[in-house]
């Protein structure tokens, strides 16, 4: 009796020990487990003078605190009125000047510009280039002291799912300075736009997909990584009753070839290939065009008129032509097009696949040089 007494005696022991080890992994070993995934670091740096920052419970403040006296706000005034707002940021300090990058759109049709710095002073700018299918415009402006330039990192460093941030105005000076989270949600998505504000979409962006807060006013600010690097320029959205949380940006690397022209004030010389161009899908839906469209032909252009002294008026392409691929690659309307044409340069070479008469050619195009 005496020893199975002592038997249940240990095994009440050895129960309350158990019991204890169980209860310090479920209460503090939760907490230990907690601490330890928080602090990761941030996404890897991109650019050769990044200094990292550490991700933890308290979220990116670090590289919020890091880049926000570099983000502006930015008013567009015509007749001396304020017609519209968005965001921009500093890219660049040399000595007394500051340069600021937003999109084409946000200043477009301004007769001046100003912006307001993180410190709520307001100074006003000089446009000194943009171009509406880059979507990009450069402003100068006097350095004030809190200004900080922002570094220029790269989108291909960057993976789908990362945690990313931008800081914009959404909605005008009220909400100046808001920081919205989200992730990197796609990345080399082809996004059909309009640069002139019509409801037909003329050209096509590559641009990277964030499900963060875009709201109007964010246009132009920055999207970037954990370390305060710019990936990208908040550009558009996709704004749809049933469609939450798909905003776009354009990818810096993409917009870094183009800076030094729009800095100079020059225009980006885009090949032109010669031709007017109407969509086979609204050629063979109105009445107003009388084009020999084949049944089974539902996407590409057609051409509607060849200017002289151009490419395409040196090769075998004639009015009525339906135009279907550039260099084996399939258009499906002018604004897809336009983006296989503009990857091109003036002088460059090539191959235009047509359909005449029902049945498929090829020629080839020198690109001219676009004169207007």
């Amino acid at each position: 009796m005496k020893s199975e007494r002592i038997k249940e005696a240990v095994l009440i022991i050895i129960s309350f020990m158990i019991g204890g080890v169980l209860t310090f992994v479920v209460i503090g070993g939760d907490n230990f487990l907690v601490k330890e995934t928080n602090n990761s670091t941030g996404t890897t740096c991109s650019a050769a003078n990044c200094t990292k920052v550490v991700v933890d419970e308290s979220g990116i403040s670090e590289a919020v605190d890091k880049v926000y006296d570099g983000v502006l706000m930015i008013r567009n005034y015509q007749n001396n009125e304020v017609v519209s707002t968005g965001t921009g940021f500093v890219y660049k300090i040399d000595g007394d000047d500051a340069y600021v990058m937003t999109n084409q759109h946000v200043i477009d049709g301004a007769s001046k510009v100003t912006l307001i710095t993180s410190k709520d002073e307001e100074v006003e700018g000089e446009v000194l280039g943009g171009d509406s299918y880059v979507d990009i415009a450069i402003i100068k402006m006097k350095k004030t002291d809190d200004l900080v330039a922002l570094t220029l990192g790269n989108s291909g460093n960057a993976k789908l799912g990362d945690l990313i941030f931008t800081i914009g105005s959404p909605l005008g000076y009220e909400y100046r300075g808001s920081v919205s989270t989200g992730h990197l949600a796609g990345k080399d998505r082809l996004v059909s736009v309009s640069t002139d504000n019509s409801n037909s979409s003329d050209w096509v962006m590559k641009v990277l997909q964030t499900d963060a807060a875009i709201n109007p006013g964010n246009s132009g600010g920055p999207l970037m990584n954990t370390n305060g690097e710019v990936i990208g320029v908040i550009s558009l959205k996709l704004v749809k009753t049933e469609v939450e949380g798909m905003g776009f940006a354009i990818p810096i690397e993409y917009i870094n070839s183009k800076i030094e022209t729009l800095e100079k004030g020059e225009k980006i010389e885009w090949p032109l290939l010669g031709v007017s161009m109407i969509n086979v899908s609204d050629a063979k839906n109105s009445y107003r065009y009388n084009f020999n469209i084949p049944n089974d032909i539902n996407s590409g252009v057609v051409v509607a008129d060849i200017e002289e002294g151009t490419g395409a008026a040196n090769s075998d392409l004639k009015e009525g032509d339906i135009i279907t691929k550039i260099d084996g690659i399939e258009v499906e309307d002018s604004a897809y097009l336009r983006y296989e044409l503009y990857k091109h340069s003036v002088g460059d070479k090539i191959k235009v696949t047509y359909i005449r008469d029902g049945k498929e050619h090829t020629t080839n195009v020198v690109l001219s040089k676009n004169e207007q």
